[in-house]
């Protein structure tokens, strides 16, 4: 059946006469891409013909414009030595190895011991910056030799988190250099509830034992946490990771950390001064240390309280009780409650190896039974708080390891656990301005994460 043609269609197509002409760019465009395509396809015939023959002479080819093309012979060797002087030098490989140093083992037996030349050691020996660490290597150093034989082409040392000794042999000798070992430092936070413990509440919200620990110390001013613990107690901490070439290296320091104890909330927040000294204060810039510890030594249970009618355990008579007895195994680190003066160390009577310090205020401490004194540590030498200055034992008058303590302020025995100690020292006057302006924006992240989270839960904060 014939149908009317569509207008339409008949209008859009185009006619013959309306194509614009091609252009002479076009035209060289197809004559250039015409050449060697024409050039591969001669070759391609010449060589599937049975019947042609090696012709001495050049292919000559014509373009449309009738002008002589000449394409040359390919010189396949002088184009493979071209390739070849553009590429690289190859890198020789050498042999590694890897030095790990045990009890008793110098560089010298390291090197025989690996068949090394010990000449090569004497040349590194001689450098600067190698001389002190190869005489004072200890045992888990590590070493990483590069070496063709017996001869060292190089060695690498890591010395402590970001820096390394490099040695590399050049043609003039040895060469070494001390280079960075970049860190990465990423914040991260985390939230626990406390069902019978600070240690099983932290390992359930993910905290490694230095984190729980350092929480454990910022807040031992204010919270005994073997007898001040409640159920239902929380914490909200952010902390630092050190992270390195991609790979989780150890926790550092933590940054803000709030403990909500029976109640009472303490919050403290991490500032370095000038001269790098990091302290940590309350919101409104007071220390959150005081000026002495509660408790001056790692201690299993307190074994008697203060009790000025207690009877005594080998005199068997009523004999007042003037301090606190602490439990704890012989050999326990016995740190000084505060910073003072030693004005006394020795045995004393009753009290077996004792020593007493002098702190500012008129405030004398007592510390008694020790098994051991520190040996740094004698009359007229400055201690700092928290400073070991002996171990415990069970000297004098006393029928198990613990630590004796007593607290004296103006010569009167006070108990240590109930006794008001006097704060440190709050922020300096130069930084407080300084502080509240870091203060404010840590303080906001640690809310704005109370408010998003649930006990034992932890996450990265980049």
């Amino acid at each position: 059946m014939n149908r009317p043609v569509s207008p339409l269609l008949h209008d859009y197509k185009p006619t013959q006469s309306g194509r614009p002409k091609k252009s002479k760019a076009l035209q060289w465009f197809a004559v250039g891409l015409g050449v060697p395509l024409a050039a591969v396809a001669l070759i391609n015939t010449l060589d599937s013909s049975p019947e042609s023959t090696p012709q001495p002479t050049v292919p000559v080819m014509t373009s449309s414009f009738d002008e002589p093309i000449v394409v040359p012979p390919v010189n396949e060797a002088a184009l493979m030595e071209e390739v070849a002087a553009l590429l690289p030098e190859p890198v020789p490989e050498f042999d590694k190895l890897v030095l790990t140093v045990s009890s008793g083992d110098t560089m010298e037996k390291l090197f025989r011991k690996n068949k090394l030349s010990v000449g090569n050691l004497m040349s590194m020996v001689e450098l600067d910056q190698a001389k002190t660490l190869f005489r004072r290597i200890k045992p888990g150093d590590v070493f990483e030799v590069t070496h063709d034989g017996d001869q060292v082409l190089g060695l690498y040392s890591q010395l402590d988190l970001t820096s390394a000794l490099q040695i590399e042999k050049k043609d003039s000798g040895f060469a070494a250099e001390i280079i960075d070992r970049p860190i990465e430092i990423r914040k991260r936070m985390a939230h626990g509830k406390i069902e019978t413990s600070l240690f099983e509440s932290g390992a359930k919200a993910g905290l490694t034992d230095k984190v729980i620990m350092n929480i454990a110390g910022i807040f031992a001013w204010d919270v005994d946490f073997v007898l001040d613990i409640r159920q239902g107690d929380s914490y909200y901490v952010q902390y630092e990771e050190i992270w390195q070439d991609g790979k989780y290296v150890s926790d550092g320091e933590i940054i803000a950390a709030e403990f909500n104890n029976d109640g009472r909330t303490i919050q403290a927040i991490r500032f370095i001064d000038d001269d790098q000294r990091s302290e940590y204060f309350t919101p409104t810039g007071d220390s959150v240390r005081k000026a002495f510890i509660r408790a001056p030594v790692d201690f299993t249970r307190i074994s008697s309280n203060f009790n000025p009618n207690r009877k005594h355990p080998i005199l068997n008579q009523i004999r007042a009780h003037r301090g606190v007895d602490y439990a704890a195994p012989k050999g326990t680190p016995i740190k000084a409650s505060g910073d003072g003066k030693v004005i006394f160390r020795g045995t004393k009577s009753g009290y077996g190896k004792t020593v007493i310090v002098q702190h500012g205020g008129n405030i004398t401490t007592l510390y008694a039974h020790m098994s051991n004194y520190v040996a740094k540590v004698g009359i007229g030498t400055r201690v700092r708080q928290g400073q070991t200055i002996g171990y415990v034992g069970m000297t004098g008058l006393a029928t198990a390891n613990h630590l004796h303590y007593e607290y004296r302020l103006n010569g009167v025995h006070r108990n240590p656990r109930t006794v008001d100690l006097p704060d440190a020292e709050p922020i300096d006057a130069q930084y407080r301005e300084k502080f509240m302006a870091v203060a404010e924006p840590i303080l906001r992240e640690l809310e704005q994460f109370k408010n998003t989270q649930t006990p034992s839960v932890a996450f990265n904060s980049q």
